[in-house]
């Protein structure tokens, strides 16, 4: 019996081989994993050393003295009523106690710039504003009336309460900024009460 060998040689057919399927198999390759970016570590702030040596000057910074001079200098600018007052108060009774009858005009004038400014600046109302003003006049000008019938010594007692009385009421009207402006009832404040300080001290 032939083999299936031999009848393919002489009939010329190949003989088919059958494929041997493979001992093995390639793994496949294991894809690479990926790792989640990490966040960025906050670099932790340098620490600046204390400083214990002498501090350095600051080339454009005014120097200490010049600032404490240039403060004090606008701080007299902004008194400059309270300045003019001052001289005026020591040219006035540099020389002892004018007479009694200047001194009482001028308390009763001092009421009456107050309605003069307060007229001109359209501040007299609402009319209960007038009328403090008036009761004002009408009350200075009582007082300036009483010194001249108190006689002299008496009579400059009497103004020195009346100056006094006014500078308290120029310090009201500064205080609240109306009537008149607050350059005058400074002024005429400091004006009023060194007048009334020297009445009483040189009477």
């Amino acid at each position: 019996m032939q083999t299936d060998s031999s009848r393919d040689d002489r009939s010329g057919v190949t003989p088919r081989t059958t494929p041997t399927a493979p001992t093995s198999r390639t793994a496949p390759a294991t894809p690479t994993t990926l790792t989640a970016p990490t966040a960025p570590t906050t670099a932790a702030k340098p620490v600046t050393p204390a400083h214990t040596g002498p501090t350095r000057h600051d080339p454009h910074s005014p120097p200490t003295g010049t600032a404490g001079t240039t403060g004090f200098l606008r701080a007299l600018g902004h008194r400059w009523p309270t300045l003019l007052a001052l001289a005026l108060a020591v040219a006035t009774f540099v020389d002892g106690l004018p007479p009694v009858g200047l001194l009482g005009g001028l308390l009763l004038i001092m009421p009456l710039c107050y309605l003069l400014f307060g007229a001109l600046r359209g501040e007299l109302r609402p009319p209960r504003v007038l009328v403090v003003q008036l009761a004002g006049l009408v009350a200075f000008g009582a007082v300036a009336l009483l010194a001249l019938t108190a006689g002299d010594r008496a009579g400059y007692y009497v103004l020195a309460a009346g100056w006094f009385g006014h500078a308290v009421w120029d310090f009201v009207h500064h205080r609240s900024g109306r009537v008149v402006p607050r350059a005058w009832s400074e002024w005429c404040c400091v004006v009023d009460a060194c007048g009334a300080l020297a009445m009483a001290v040189l009477a």
